[in-house]
């Protein structure tokens, strides 16, 4: 890919997102992302042979950056993660963003009528989790996981699950800060004795 024609893709992601957050993936034309981005539908298709194939890759970009975040805010403490730590950093710099919820509620809602679209979100997010339990698998050092999530796996369902919940009250009474606060709490309860230091082992 020319760096011209990389430009042109990451101008039209950037036009979507916008168009996608304010009118609904279904209610959008690729006329309209071509209007807002400054290019013809030529431009569009040199790029992207369907509205849905665009939707695709803009979900991916925004994906990938969330779990960059959340990769990088468990790396820091090296093989034994210091789970209230990294609690604390993941809540801090977790990407908690209205636009992108309401873009990825429209992605989850085409999934749920689409198998392929959903066999594709369901793979990313086993990526992710997978990556969290990998990382919650060094916690033991530290902080034993509560046995009720079972293991590591089942804890990294659980830190998604918390996640997905706290991002549709978001989109309901619009309070980002007290949306870190609420998952800082969730994830301190589901993951440490709750008290948001290291549980002791008997």
């Amino acid at each position: 890919m020319t760096r011209r024609r990389a430009r042109t893709r990451a101008n039209l992601l950037q036009a979507a997102f916008r168009v996608f957050a304010a009118k609904g993936f279904g209610r959008v034309s690729i006329e309209e992302v071509c209007e807002a981005a400054g290019y013809s539908r030529g431009a569009f298709y040199s790029n992207f042979t369907t509205l849905d194939e665009l939707f695709f890759a803009l979900y991916r970009e925004r994906a990938d950056l969330i779990a960059g975040q959340v990769f990088g805010a468990l790396a820091p403490d090296g093989p034994d993660l210091d789970v209230g730590a990294a609690v604390d950093r993941v809540t801090e710099v977790l990407l908690l963003d209205l636009d992108w919820l309401l873009v990825k509620t429209d992605f989850l809602v085409h999934a749920a009528r689409d198998p392929a679209v959903a066999a594709t979100l369901s793979e990313h997010r086993a990526r992710l989790r997978g990556a969290i339990a990998g990382r919650l698998a060094g916690a033991h050092a530290r902080t034993p996981l509560p046995a009720v999530l079972g293991d590591a796996d089942g804890a990294a369902h659980a830190v998604v699950a918390a996640y997905d919940g706290v991002t549709v009250q978001l989109l309901l009474d619009r309070d980002v800060d007290g949306a870190r606060a609420w998952l800082r709490q969730l994830l301190t309860a589901l993951l440490t004795d709750g008290s948001g230091t290291a549980a002791r082992t008997h």
